[in-house]
């Protein structure tokens, strides 16, 4: 070894010695200062950690005569930024929350208006009214005369002077083309029969 390498080796050995002191010296108090003011001692820490770090690199001739001013100096722009993000980040979530108590408020709202029978009852009645619309002048009349004046097929055969054979058709017919309009509402239908 010759005497640069030695004198290097000397150099890191006291540079380790000076940082591990200058650590075991001032690390509880920095602690207690950055503490004091992010009220966390995971944060906290953190920034004397790196304040250390941050001392160590910039501090150019390691003189423990203003090093206290110095790492304090450090501490303060560390929790500063610390205290600058996460207000940053509490505003961010506090906005996250106003806006999923708004979509909660309109969820709550919607729901308490909602009347599923209603919807429902609508719903179908429109697809009922178009349905029934779509059928064929004889199919549709035949169907009423049915099922909202009440009339026998034999009572509809005789104002119609069709066969009964010829009522039953239409009227097949028309219910099967309601209920492939309302395949969807059929299984909802008889749910709401169970809770009715």
């Amino acid at each position: 070894m010759n005497s640069s390498e030695s004198t290097d080796a000397r150099t890191e050995t006291e540079d380790c010695l000076t940082f591990n002191e200058i650590y075991n010296t001032y690390y509880r108090k920095a602690f207690l200062f950055a503490k004091s003011y992010v009220q966390n001692d995971f944060a906290a820490e953190d920034i004397v950690a790196d304040s250390m770090i941050t001392l160590w690199k910039h501090w150019d001739n390691k003189r423990q005569k203003t090093i206290h001013a110095f790492l304090l100096n450090i501490l303060k722009n560390k929790a500063l930024d610390y205290l600058k993000h996460r207000r940053t980040e509490l505003s961010v979530v506090e906005t996250l929350h106003v806006w999923e108590q708004q979509e909660l408020d309109i969820q709550i709202e919607a729901l308490e208006a909602c009347n599923p029978h209603d919807i429902f009852s609508q719903e179908m009645t429109a697809i009922i009214h178009s349905t029934l619309h779509s059928l064929s002048e004889k199919t549709r009349r035949i169907f009423y005369m049915s099922r909202f004046e009440e009339l026998s097929n034999k009572q509809i055969a005789c104002r119609l002077k069709l066969s009964e054979k010829s009522i039953e058709y239409h009227i097949t017919k028309a219910l099967k083309t309601l209920q492939k309009a309302l395949k969807d509402y059929l299984p909802l239908c008889a749910l709401l029969f169970c809770f009715n």
